[in-house]
């Protein structure tokens, strides 16, 4: 069992932040560290040459399930390749990995560092994260991983190998976490894949809110 009070990071109130939403400058990856900073909202996010940054951005993005909107031309592809199996954290490493070298437009590297995939991976083993991958025959061809704190997910990171295959695991994603009883994800960058479902962003006092109330449910 965790326990946030070890972590590096006294974190100060999630809405004092600085330009963009950077909150603290420093501190370390450990689980304590990750889980008390998921619990109050807020999220690391490492940039080259720097100490680990972590923030708390003033417009958070969010994917409400009573919003979700599948793509007809993406139900007809799930439905033309019946041999895709989707598998739930056989591999957390590996799609992140896979995730950190995929290739994106207008990016150039990746946050993903080698240290990120060493203190996510020590998290998901401590029950604190969750990925799913989207395999056909013998081939990991897509996946997307992220944390599962205080009953709120919050999605990281997705990749690709064929097309639509990131769909199909943010789709697979939404309807795993709706049986455990969730109602919304929260998705932090609403992407063009994210907008296409339904992904929108509100204010960071409404998030906290929702936060709060899905901590008391727990």
């Amino acid at each position: 069992m965790i326990n946030p009070m070890e972590s590096s990071i006294d974190f100060p109130d999630p809405r004092n932040t600085l330009a963009d939403g950077l909150l603290v400058i420093g501190g370390g990856l450990d689980a304590p560290t990750l889980y008390a900073a998921y619990s109050r909202g807020i999220f690391p996010w490492p940039q080259v040459g720097l100490p680990m940054l972590w923030f708390s951005p003033e417009s958070r993005r969010v994917l409400f399930f009573k919003d979700f909107h599948v793509p007809e031309s993406l139900r007809r592809h799930r439905n033309k390749h019946p041999q895709i199996e989707y598998r739930i954290n056989q591999n957390f490493s590996k799609v992140m990995t896979e995730c950190a070298q995929q290739t994106r437009p207008g990016q150039v590297g990746t946050w993903i560092s080698e240290e990120m995939v060493l203190a996510y991976t020590k998290f998901f083993e401590e029950g604190y994260a969750l990925c799913v991958e989207v395999w056909e025959g013998t081939e990991l061809i897509g996946g997307i991983y992220g944390v599962l704190v205080g009953g709120v997910f919050s999605g990281e990171s997705m990749f690709y190998k064929t097309p639509n295959a990131s769909k199909l695991a943010f789709w697979r994603l939404i309807e795993i976490l709706q049986k455990m009883g969730h109602e919304w994800i929260d998705v932090q960058m609403v992407t063009p894949v994210v907008a296409s479902f339904g992904g929108k962003y509100i204010a960071r006092e409404e998030y906290l809110k929702m936060l709060r109330d899905r901590q008391s449910q727990k």
